[in-house]
């Protein structure tokens, strides 16, 4: 009798080594996520697997401990999980890779609903005198504040339980995969168009003055002179005036951003020798290029048309400002789509002009 209770524990003890050498091996044959760096790190892949338990069946309480331990702020059943690490740096890293002003901005993560950024309106004045001349008080810098918000972006893809119940199926890659491109047409037309009512302001949305009258607050124009085109006659020279409109510090980074159609018209024109002012890709993944400066296609610029903005021309970099809400959450709603399983998944994000003086723009009109 002793014996027959042994040999069950030896059984029972082989199956459960066996079961967990099995899963480890299935582990290893799925793809992995690019930047999962955190694979060997204890607490992310107990994230990881309490995140699978609950994608795949819907406990969570695996997830609740784990978000609880952590003081997370707003999870739980009704505000959703957040996703593992390794998954949410995938997921930027293909909108990064998809959404065209996300790839050539400053992208700022942050861990409250706003982020302000203080800038200054006038610096302090200052003057030159000779050794022994009294120094009067100068006047006083004055500093306001830029205001980020951070907004709800959101998707909710869907699968069937047999995918969820499929053991080969890495749920975490399959999320990256179903929102990066929703996510980042989204995010590409706000960072363009959005008018800053539950989305980020695009940098097409603020104020638009001539070069001339410009103030802090608004973009800089430079006028095409003509309706809804280039000029007749050397079309090619507002690019010229577009750059140079542009100080010596952002040309250094400068980019001009367009549409396919805007860049169909530009890359046939020519200098007085001939040659197309467009140059390829001088190699594979490197942008083509305008006058020496790279171009970046976004489908969000608007097409040429009476008094458009149709291409834009400075630093991005230091003019226009992502800012990202750390953690990714889905909420598993098996119950508002049968016999689909709803994966409700947001992020928050924002963004706007940081810096006025960076970005120029080209308007097809006369006035």
């Amino acid at each position: 009798m002793i014996t027959e209770e042994k040999l069950a524990r030896i059984d029972r003890a082989i199956d459960e080594t066996k079961r967990r050498l099995d899963t480890q091996m299935l582990e290893r044959s799925r793809p992995r996520l690019a930047l999962d760096t955190k694979s060997d790190d204890p607490t992310a892949r107990e994230h990881k697997s309490a995140f699978r338990n609950y994608m795949r069946s819907g406990d969570g309480a695996e997830l609740r401990a784990i978000e609880e331990k952590a003081m997370s702020i707003g999870s739980g059943p009704d505000g959703g999980y957040l996703v593992p690490a390794p998954a949410e740096a995938e997921i930027l890293r293909r909108l990064a890779n998809i959404s065209p002003i996300r790839s050539i901005a400053n992208v700022c993560a942050i861990s409250t609903a706003t982020f302000k950024k203080a800038f200054s309106l006038s610096g302090p004045a200052s003057g030159w005198v000779a050794e022994a001349d009294a120094r009067p008080q100068t006047g006083n810098q004055q500093i306001a504040d830029m205001t980020f918000p951070a907004m709800e972006l959101y998707a909710m893809p869907a699968a069937t339980q047999a995918l969820l119940d499929d053991a080969a199926v890495d749920i975490e890659q399959w999320i990256a995969e179903e929102i990066d491109t929703v996510f980042a047409e989204q995010e590409g037309a706000a960072f363009v168009n959005g008018n800053g009512v539950n989305k980020p302001t695009g940098f097409l949305s603020y104020t638009k003055s001539t070069t001339a009258a410009w103030s802090w607050g608004k973009t800089a124009y430079v006028l095409t002179g003509a309706a809804g085109a280039f000029p007749a006659s050397n079309p090619s020279d507002v690019l010229v005036d577009l750059v140079y409109a542009t100080r010596a510090g952002y040309r250094q980074n400068g980019r001009f951003v367009m549409n396919r159609k805007t860049q169909a018209a530009i890359r046939k024109f020519k200098a007085s020798t001939g040659e197309y002012l467009w140059s390829p890709p001088a190699s594979i993944g490197a942008p083509a290029t305008l006058m020496n400066f790279p171009v970046v296609e976004s489908e969000d610029m608007p097409d040429v048309a009476a008094d458009s903005f149709s291409v834009a021309f400075g630093d991005f970099q230091r003019g226009y400002l992502v800012v990202d809400r750390l953690g990714i959450r889905v909420l598993r709603d098996p119950y508002s789509s049968k016999p689909y399983v709803l994966f409700y998944t947001t992020k928050r994000v924002g963004g706007g002009i940081q810096d006025f003086d960076a970005i120029k723009l080209l308007k097809f009109g006369t006035a």
